[in-house]
């Protein structure tokens, strides 16, 4: 059984799977409190669900893409089981964490998308470093750049663990609170080896684009 707070069909709107149609499992529960947080609603509310239920309901969508979300999954232990089966299905499995949990545990075939948490976040000590050794070839570290000093930081961080060398890199602009042409600026100036992410599903479902 899982604590589930929602599960839908959309567009990918991040990592090198952006595009794809998905289906999105987001778990009920968070650690962290991060200031941009655009999902407080994942904090407490959901319903326990049977893995054979949760699997039935992606089946549905007929998706080759599956994305485990939150919250933080990794603080229900039988996420764990979901993805090998979903694997063993030979779904495309992504899962979203912060990596204040350790990863070693996840299925080899999933995609790891480390959302390392920067200083405008309120939770920039919560990354757990071990974290850099489990991860794979495939595993993706993403950054929300909120300031100038965010951006400084990942920079450094990144460089300090030799990141850009091993694994892709995301950057994305905080949504709202610095705009994307500053921050594909920023990347160009400083000859950062990151790759500009824009969370492309913002911008298809926000109030502006509705309709169009």
């Amino acid at each position: 059984m899982l604590k589930i707070n929602e599960i839908f069909y959309s567009i990918q709107g991040e990592t090198t799977y952006v595009g794809n149609p998905t289906v999105f499992v987001r778990t009920t529960a968070c650690n962290l409190r991060c200031t941009y947080c655009d999902t407080k609603y994942s904090y407490y509310e959901g319903e326990m669900q049977s893995l054979d239920a949760i699997i039935k309901e992606i089946d549905s969508h007929q998706a080759p893409y599956v994305c485990i979300t939150g919250g933080e999954p990794l603080l229900q232990k039988e996420v764990h089981t979901l993805m090998k089966e979903l694997c063993d299905k030979g779904y495309k499995v992504s899962l979203e964490t912060s990596g204040s949990k350790n990863i070693a545990a996840v299925d080899p075939r999933v995609k790891i998308i480390l959302d390392v948490k920067t200083p405008d976040s309120g939770a920039a000590d919560s990354f757990l470093m071990e974290n850099i050794a489990h991860s794979t070839p495939s595993t993706e570290y993403k950054f929300v750049i909120c300031s100038e000093e965010d951006f400084s930081w990942s920079e450094n961080f990144c460089r300090q663990h030799n990141l850009f060398e091993k694994f892709v890199v995301l950057y994305s602009p905080s949504y709202t609170q610095v705009s994307e042409r500053w921050l594909a600026e920023k990347i160009l100036q400083q000859k950062s080896s990151a790759r500009l992410q824009l969370q492309l599903h913002k911008y298809i479902w926000s109030p502006e684009t509705r309709g169009v």
